[in-house]
């Protein structure tokens, strides 16, 4: 049984007071929600305070990115070292890194691999831009994307040493984020078991791929999270703007419970 996660990524809202504010807000009802794992990911400059108010909880914190280097001349980077002294997981490889800042699938693969040297566990995301799902490249590029993101890696042995699935994916398709539209349900299950989940066991195996939780992000909100839950190979959700509103969230979250 592959345990729900629902991750928050706040991407550059909130100042560290903000934070503070918001994280006080959703402690107590994503403390009361048992059999889902929860991760809140703020702007690298809220991390140390939202630390501090998730110390004592079961609510893991991620950072938003990171180098592939653990130090250097790179202004304005950000280390796997420095982000494992404070986060439990990292996301790597969104699309608006990958639309904004040039991120291609080597970059992600040497963001992956860093991260988990350093006993992080990456988030990573995939999916199509809108261009490319009406084109029916949807199978195309998200197999790329699996297959450069995760290419020349052992993890097999890294699954079997911690005993789980050392990542994450997300499957976000590119048209569906932040623009209200979200894929149907059926259609996100269905690329994550007969894309992601295949791909994943053509490189590492079917047992690997089956414990590998796949998340789907892309406009959830409570009146739709149900519905991808339900859906078998949907083990949680990347949620964006609805991670904004301590009450949306914990909806979303209290929905993969159930």
């Amino acid at each position: 049984m592959r345990k729900p996660l629902v991750a928050g990524n706040w991407k550059m809202y909130k100042t560290v007071a903000e934070a503070r504010h918001l994280v006080s807000e959703m402690v107590p009802g994503l403390q009361a929600i048992e059999g889902v794992e929860k991760v809140i990911c703020p702007p690298f400059t809220a991390l140390l305070a939202v630390r501090a108010l998730l110390e004592g909880t079961e609510i893991e914190l991620g950072a938003q990115n990171l180098h592939w280097e653990t130090s250097g001349a790179y202004t304005g980077e950000i280390s796997p070292l420095m982000i494992s002294e404070l986060c439990q997981y990292v996301i790597i490889g969104h699309s608006e890194r990958r639309t904004y800042f040039g991120e291609v699938d080597d970059t992600v693969n040497r963001k992956t691999q860093a991260a988990m040297m350093h006993g992080l566990i990456p988030i990573i995301c995939v999916g199509e831009s809108l261009e490319e799902y009406e084109s029916g490249m949807t199978e195309e590029i998200v197999d790329r994307q699996i297959r450069q993101g995760l290419a020349k890696m052992d993890l097999q042995e890294k699954s079997a040493q911690q005993g789980q699935s050392p990542l994450v994916i997300a499957y976000e398709p590119v048209w569906a984020i932040g623009t209200g539209k979200a894929a149907t349900a059926e259609g996100a299950n269905a690329v994550i078991a007969n894309v992601i989940r295949a791909s994943i066991a053509e490189l590492f195996g079917e047992e690997f791929a089956s414990s590998t939780r796949v998340l789907y992000g892309g406009s959830v909100k409570p009146d739709n999270a149900s519905e991808f839950f339900m859906q078998p190979d949907i083990d949680g959700a990347l949620v964006g703007g609805a991670s904004l509103n301590s009450s949306d969230f914990i909806s979303i979250t209290r929905a993969a419970a159930t």
